[in-house]
């Protein structure tokens, strides 16, 4: 993890982004996501979100930008969709990132922190609520 990551404003804009209605709605399926996470550990999660964030999201101009990250499929697919991290739109909106540029070293990995500190919540709400 990055030195300079502000873990606590991280954790304050998922909870605004959480209580969106739409983003509300995405959570790490019981089965494949969650077994994934536990059978892979967050290290390699961790190494999957960057390479996904490097080849989807990086680019200044991502092809198919909008529509480029699937609903399923990997555990840090539904985490982009829940952290507003899912394409060039939503990192300007939500995050404050703006299109046109590709990516910085230090934005993507603020992109990979966001995804793995979601994932990582999921996985303990997960255990608090005995599933």
């Amino acid at each position: 993890m990055c030195d300079t990551v502000d873990t606590a404003g991280i954790d304050a804009r998922l909870d605004r982004i959480g209580a969106h209605h739409f983003r509300a709605r995405f959570h790490l399926r019981y089965g494949r996501d969650r077994a994934l996470v536990e059978l892979r550990g967050m290290e390699t999660v961790r190494r999957h979100a960057d390479e996904i964030t490097g080849k989807r999201l990086a680019p200044a101009a991502p092809e198919k930008d909008g529509r480029q990250t699937p609903y399923r499929g990997h555990p840090v697919f539904v985490a982009q969709h829940a952290t507003a991290t899912c394409c060039r739109t939503c990192l300007e909106r939500w995050h404050e990132i703006p299109r046109g540029d590709e990516l910085t070293a230090g934005e993507r990995a603020y992109v990979v922190e966001v995804i793995c500190r979601w994932i990582a919540r999921e996985m303990a709400a997960g255990v608090r609520r005995g599933g």
